[in-house]
This record gives C-alpha cells, structure tokens and sequence, in this order.
C-alpha cells in the first residue's frame, strides 16, 4: 500500500499552502493536486522526488510511511534536525505565507515546518522572522526582514518601540507602537515614514507580538534619506506635537 497520496495532502497542509501554491512549486497543474490528493490518480515518480526535495524526505518514506501518524516521528525527526545547530531556529515567514500563518500561528505542527534559520547573536528566547512588504516603515525598505522577540502580554510593550503585530484584522504589520492612555485595551501603531496615518487597535485582536530585535535587508535596497526628506519629518512632527498639546489642553 502506498501513503503517497495522504502524505502530499499532509505535508501541503503543514506549510498552509494552497493546491495551487503547492502545484506551483511542483510546477504541475492544479487540478492534478486534486487528482492526487482524492486518490484518483497515482503521483509519478519525478513528481514525488521534488516533493521529497522540498521536504527532505526519501522516497520510500513518503511512499511507505503515514507521516500524518505521530509513530512515524516525521516531525520529531524534524525537530532535531533543527536543534542540531546549537542556537535557536528562527522560523521565517515570508510574506507569501502571511494568509496561512494567520490560520497555521498557533500550531506547532504548522510553526515546524516553516523554513528557519540562525543568528549567533541570539541566544535563547523565543524569535520567529517575518518578511515586511511596502514603504510605511522607511527608511526599512520593503523585503526586509524583522526578526523579533515573543511578548507574551500586552502590558509588557514598551513605548516607541518597534514590534510585528499578528492581527485578526490586519494580518502581519510593523509598525512602532504607543499606548493609548485615554482609551484602555488599545494600542496606537505608528508608521517611521510620516506620509501614513497613525491608527488604533483593540488589544483582544492582537493575536501575537513580536518586539523587533535585528532587521534583515539587502545592501543595495537601503533607503537613503535627502535634507528635504528629514526637513519635511521633522515639521510632520511638530505638527503633531502641537496637535496633541492642544487636545491635552
């Protein structure tokens, strides 16, 4: 009997991806995942050994063995393969996997199969590492990746700091946050770049927080700021800075 079939449908659901993303990477039609996982068609050969490719299997696991099944110890074997460094894995989440990682955050089994990576200025902590898309943190450009520490509780951010926030309404955003001392349970969240507007979230649709510890990005993307470009920030600030004297008064 073969477990080819179950397996690629277990394995395309630990990553959160759809059939079509999983098709993509195969570079195979969708309809042939489908095909696939409703064991209607037997997956070839050539297709398999991508997968295992992907997932660093060999082919008689995933032809032989339910990996779905906790005594197959295909996530223990994971799992050791990544405490094999030394330092704590970081998983990343690249954007693309931001609509999954909103259904998957909570699951280890999901969390165990995203890619990860070390840093050796890290040394224990929990860290995970998210991709950033769009200029609203300049001068962090988009494509850069935010490594941050797990806050456990909303009552431990600290002011002016910059933090990923995993929301039921907005998904993954960085931004730098402020607390809202006339309004209880939100939190204000604050673009670098002035050109955004300042908005509020309630604290119970935070689903994580991630405080911001080392940014990634390309040498060549890094934004580069013009007089007139700080000019224009610093009168963006005392404008706001007179706005919000006048409403304290």
């Amino acid at each position: 009997m073969s477990f080819a079939n179950q397996n690629m449908k277990y394995l395309r659901k630990l990553r959160g991806w759809t059939q079509q993303d999983f098709a993509d990477k195969l570079r195979i039609k969708r309809s042939l995942i489908g095909a696939y996982e409703e064991e209607r068609a037997e997956p070839r050969i050539d297709v398999l050994e991508v997968v295992c490719d992907i997932f660093k299997l060999s082919l008689d696991e995933i032809l032989r063995k339910d990996l779905s099944d906790n005594s197959g110890n295909y996530l223990a074997k994971r799992r050791l393969l990544k405490l094999a460094g030394g330092r704590p894995d970081i998983p990343f989440v690249p954007m693309k996997a931001a609509a999954g990682y909103l259904n998957g955050y909570a699951d280890p089994d999901y969390i165990d199969e995203l890619n990860t990576f070390t840093l050796p200025m890290l040394t224990g902590g929990n860290y995970r590492a998210f991709e950033i898309v769009g200029d609203s943190m300049l001068p962090t450009t988009s494509g850069s990746i935010i490594v941050g520490e797990k806050v456990e509780n909303t009552d431990d951010v600290k002011i002016n700091h910059t933090y990923i926030i995993v929301s039921k309404a907005d998904g993954i955003v960085y931004k730098r946050i402020e607390k809202n001392n006339r309004v209880k349970n939100k939190l204000t969240l604050v673009s670098d770049n002035t050109s955004y507007q300042t908005y509020s979230i309630s604290t119970e649709d935070v689903l994580e927080l991630w405080q911001a510890t080392v940014v990634i990005s390309r040498a060549a993307s890094q934004q580069r700021w013009d007089i007139n470009q700080l000019a224009n920030i610093v009168t963006n600030l005392h404008q706001q800075v007179k706005t919000m004297k006048k409403k304290i008064n």
